[in-house]
């Protein structure tokens, strides 16, 4: 009994020590296991990183920079970003397989997005949701297969017995297509408010959309100075938009996230994350005010003139500054949109704007005096060295002097001039074209800027036996009209050449990151006695020469200095038959201490419009733009001086008698009136008395309205039944109808304002 104990506790021993031998072995067996997954299997490490991106991802959306704006010079944008996201919708998502459920809420939905948008019916945008879900969603008739009728094993015994355990059923494969389809425009953040309380968009089928939010660029101005500031986002970008790119364009900033729920993150702490940078601001030399004055008054000619382009520039002459750059030329339709740059790239023979360069040379390198005299020809051909035979564009006379010439735009004279003095040395005036830096760009290439066209005598790059006279008027160079507006703001600027500039400053914010000062391109182009020369010539332009009828003494009330220039154009394939005319002008104002240069070019061709000649074309618009800057700059308006003397008014304008009475009460010691109300004509006395004697209020005799303004005369003689018509601006000065002379209504009135 007792050794058959012990062999049983033997055997029990046995298999114990046999288990712990087999525990012990898969014990070691899974610490290798752990030990070769953790630290050897690059499978392992692969699946870790493969979850940790579906938990944790890195975000760069919602960490967007602002893209930076561009800045008039008052601080007005010209173009800015504003963060706008737009819906796509997934019509193959597993959301939109109940079809019942989707074509209830499609229909509610396509009610609302026409109703928000307006820019579908319902009707349409109920369409286009059910056929892309159409064709995103099919079902595909598969095979025949046989599966137990019923589910309950009970009911399945039941059908073996009646020998109806199977049925046949057709399966169908769900074929689905995950693409894209946007139903509205681009929204902002008060939009996607409103619109995610509707059906489907509140997620009430799922997840059937994703937003995606982006940098949307805004022009406040609209076409004004579109192609100066420039466009990102198309084939070629251009402007300040694309020459300040880097700028402007800030840098995204990112975070990890983590999922914790279906759309629902937390973001990873301590993992990396980088804030977005925003752009840089980019402060333009651009005044809105005077590119808006300058687009209409150069539309509305190029409208009048039937051209196919315009461009007109503003600089400030000090800076260099561009208040307003306008360039206009007809589109596929016949309308005009900003659609080239034309005042930095229209690259052509300027014509007789050039004779200003001409003149520098003749008098400051040839000592010549304005009384030097040339036979211009009575406006016949005139045969100018061997091979040029030249004609001026109406007859000036026959001798001349430089003043004469200048002012009348001498062809003949400026070439005779140029030809004779450098006929033995051509390449002296070339020389001196050079030193004007009318052989280099400005500094504005980024922009588009065309390279002048400059010939060379030594090189014959563009020579021949004509060229010489030519470069004397205006042919035979290249130049864009920047060029031809630097060198004559040069003039205004007291001889010393600024670069034209654009941009101003680089900013954050209110502080200043980058500052772009004037540059000078030449500091003295000539001496101060051509300088006063030259000056004179072009003031007398305006006066009494081929700009008299835009800024000669009875068209303006201010003095500027000014050039005209026509010139047959032959590039690109245009021959000078074809009649294709650039027609110029340049002017800077005032003439006694300059501030601002205005140049307008129009290119167009013979036929259409009034004239091809550069008085005719761009005088109204140079004359629009330059009555705009000087009357609306107040440092040159009159100064009243410091005085212990009183002064009074020495007119007032006739109207609404209390109105008068109130002003005149706090200008004038004393007003004297028959009534304190009703229509009265003013009279001031020689000790400054307003007298106010009232209108004759009968309905049948002509009232006596001199002295009013138009409005008030207009409601006057309108309300006793007249018919007005009136000429000029101003205050009333006459009446076709003599005061007291009887009327009866209907009849005409016309007013006479100055």
């Amino acid at each position: 009994m007792e050794e058959q104990k012990k062999k049983m506790i033997s055997e029990i021993s046995r298999r114990v020590k046999k288990l712990y031998m087999i525990f012990t072995i898969v014990a070691i067996c899974v610490f290798l296991r752990i030990g070769y997954v953790q630290f050897l299997c690059g499978e392992t490490a692969t699946n870790a990183e493969r979850l940790r991106k579906t938990i944790i991802f890195k975000d760069t959306t919602s960490l967007q920079a602002h893209r930076g704006s561009i800045l008039a010079r008052d601080g007005k944008p010209l173009a800015t970003s504003i963060f706008r996201q737009s819906v796509h919708f997934d019509f193959g998502s597993e959301g939109f397989d109940n079809r019942e459920r989707f074509l209830e809420d499609a229909d509610s939905l396509s009610k609302l997005l026409a109703a928000y948008f307006r820019d579908k019916s319902a009707k349409e945008y109920y369409r286009i949701m059910t056929t892309e879900h159409d064709r995103c969603f099919r079902l595909v008739r598969g095979r025949d297969t046989m599966i137990m009728r019923s589910e309950g094993r009970i009911a399945q015994w039941f059908d073996m017995l009646r020998g109806e355990a199977w049925k046949t059923v057709r399966i169908h494969d769900t074929v689905r297509t995950h693409s894209y389809t946007r139903l509205f425009r681009d929204i902002d953040f008060n939009e996607w408010q409103t619109l995610k309380t509707y059906p489907i968009l509140n997620e009430s089928l799922g997840r059937v959309y994703q937003t995606e939010k982006h940098d949307f660029r805004v022009y406040p101005n609209n076409e004004l100075a579109l192609r100066t500031i420039g466009r990102i986002g198309v084939q070629k970008p251009y402007g300040i938009e694309e020459a300040y790119r880097e700028q402007l364009q800030g840098h995204d900033g990112y975070q990890w996230l983590q999922c914790i729920a279906p759309r629902f993150y937390s973001r990873v702490d301590g993992a990396d994350y980088v804030e977005p940078e925003d752009g840089l601001d980019v402060v333009t030399t651009l005044d809105v005010d005077v590119q808006d004055v300058a687009a209409k008054a150069l539309r509305r000619q190029l409208e009048d003139e039937a051209a196919i382009w315009g461009t007109s520039i503003v600089m400030e002459c000090a800076t260099g500054d561009i208040l307003a750059m306008v360039n206009l030329g007809r589109n596929s339709k016949g309308e005009f949109v900003e659609n080239r740059n034309y005042a930095l790239g229209a690259r052509l023979e300027p014509g007789s704007t050039f004779k200003l360069a001409a003149a520098l040379a003749l008098i400051e390198d040839k000592d010549f005096t304005l009384d030097r005299v040339y036979d211009s020809g009575h406006g016949k051909r005139v045969q100018v060295g061997k091979f040029n035979k030249i004609q001026d564009s109406h007859n000036i006379g026959g001798n001349i002097d430089m003043l004469t010439a200048f002012s009348q735009s001498a062809n003949v004279w400026f070439a005779k001039a140029v030809y004779t003095s450098y006929e033995n040395d051509p390449q002296r005036y070339v020389d001196f074209l050079r030193s004007l830096h009318l052989d280099r760009t400005v500094g504005l290439e980024s922009f588009g800027e065309a390279t002048p066209m400059m010939p060379d005598y030594k090189t014959k790059y563009n020579w021949n036996g004509q060229t010489l006279a030519n470069m004397g008027y205006g042919y035979g160079i290249e130049l864009a009209p920047i060029h031809t507006l630097t060198l004559y703001n040069a003039v205004a600027n007291g001889g010393r050449m600024v670069a034209p500039r654009l941009v101003t400053r680089i900013m954050r914010g209110s502080r200043t990151v980058e500052e772009f000062p004037t540059r000078t391109l030449v500091d003295d182009i000539c001496s101060r006695k051509t300088l006063a020369t030259v000056r004179r010539c072009l003031e007398e332009v305006a006066l009494t020469g081929t700009a008299k009828e835009y800024f000669g003494e009875k068209a303006t009330t201010f003095r500027v200095g000014a050039k005209t220039g026509t010139a047959k154009v032959a590039t690109g394939g245009i021959k000078f038959s074809d009649g294709y005319y650039l027609g110029s002008m340049v002017t800077y104002l005032p003439a006694d201490k300059p501030r601002y240069t205005v140049m307008t070019a129009i290119f167009k061709r013979r036929g259409g419009g009034r004239t091809v000649y550069g008085a005719g074309l761009a005088g109204p618009v140079q004359k629009r733009i330059a009555t705009f800057l000087y009357n609306r700059d107040t440092n040159w308006a009159g100064e009243v001086a410091d005085s212990d003397t009183e002064h009074y008014p020495t007119d007032v304008k006739g109207g609404d008698i209390a109105k008068i009475r109130k002003v005149a009460s706090r200008f004038s010691p004393r007003t004297t009136y028959d009534d304190r109300t009703g229509w009265g004509r003013t009279k001031v006395e020689s000790d400054a008395t307003v007298a106010i004697t009232t209108l004759d209020e009968s309905r049948n005799t002509m009232p006596d309205v001199i002295g009013m303004g138009l409005s008030d005369a207009i409601f006057i003689l309108e309300n006793r039944g007249l018919k007005v018509a009136f000429s000029g601006s101003g205050r009333v000065v006459g009446q076709s109808v003599a005061a007291g002379t009887g009327i009866r209504r209907g009849d005409r009135v016309t007013l006479k304002l100055k």
